[in-house]
Order: C-alpha cells, then structure tokens, then sequence
C-alpha cells in the first residue's frame, strides 16, 4: 500500500464558496450599514421647513437662511418642527416623528424626554388633558405623559 505525504482532509462544505461568501458579507456588511446611517443622518431636514428639499446638515450655513436660525442647535429645530406639526397631526404621529429623529441622530436622544414633556404640554392646550393623555406611549420613557400631567395641574 502506498501512502501519501500530503494530509487527506475532509474538506466538504468548510471550504467552499458559501463560506467564502459569508465571510466576505460579515466584513463588508456592516461597513456598508454604519456608512448608509452615517448618509441618513447628514440627509435629515433640519431647517424645520417642511419643503421637499433636503439640505445635508454641513449645508445650512449656505442655503441662505439667517445667522441666528443657522446657528439654532438641532433640538430646537426639531422642537419647533414638532410643535408646528402638533397643530397639524395628531399626538401619535408626532411623537414617532420624535422617535425617528432621536434613532436617526443619536446625539438628540438627551434631549428626548425635554422635548417629549414640551410636546406634552402642548397636546394638553391644543387637545384637552383626556385627549391628549389617550396618545400617551413609552417615548423617551414616558415623558409626553409626565408633560401632560404637568399642564394638567
């Protein structure tokens, strides 16, 4: 019997082209996820006009807006954006606008439950403190109620 001096593996499937594949995926896959969040973020429109341009957040100091309203920080734009929205949607809706931001541009997410308390308040001038108390949900935990709660006393 003649042996060989190169090892006899059983290769099957650990070798192959699906395993090449998925390698590949779990290096590129995500990169391509935290540039696409990175690109999503600098796309959200916070000028607070509802147009339908979108200006990247680096471009607001040259679309021409005013000096004071460029150097607004980003949460009282999205403040104001929301409370002009609450006198045209319902507190549901708003408040998953708020949510969105805050999981779109992390960096507001202390900001969250400040804003979700002003929302609050004014659900409770614009709807009454029963209407406004039924769109109450666990954003930024809970603070739209605790805001509606506030107004009510």
């Amino acid at each position: 019997m003649k042996h060989s001096t190169t090892p006899q593996t059983r290769r099957g499937h650990r070798g192959g082209p699906a395993r090449r594949i998925g390698r590949t995926l779990a290096l590129v896959l995500p990169v391509v996820l935290v540039l696409s969040g990175t690109l999503a973020v600098t796309r959200v429109n916070w000028t607070g006009s509802p147009s339908g341009s979108v200006l990247a957040a680096s471009d607001v100091s040259a679309a021409g807006l005013p000096a004071e309203k460029a150097a607004r920080a980003p949460q009282d734009v999205l403040r104001d954006r929301l409370m002009t929205e609450l006198r045209e949607e319902n507190p549901g809706v708003v408040l998953t606008h708020l949510q969105q931001a805050v999981n779109g541009h992390p960096r507001l997410a202390r900001h969250c439950s400040s804003i979700a308390r002003a929302l609050g308040r004014a659900a409770v001038r614009i709807y009454g403190a029963p209407r406004a108390q039924s769109y109450a949900r666990p954003v930024c935990d809970t603070a739209f109620a605790s805001g509606v709660l506030a107004a009510r006393g």
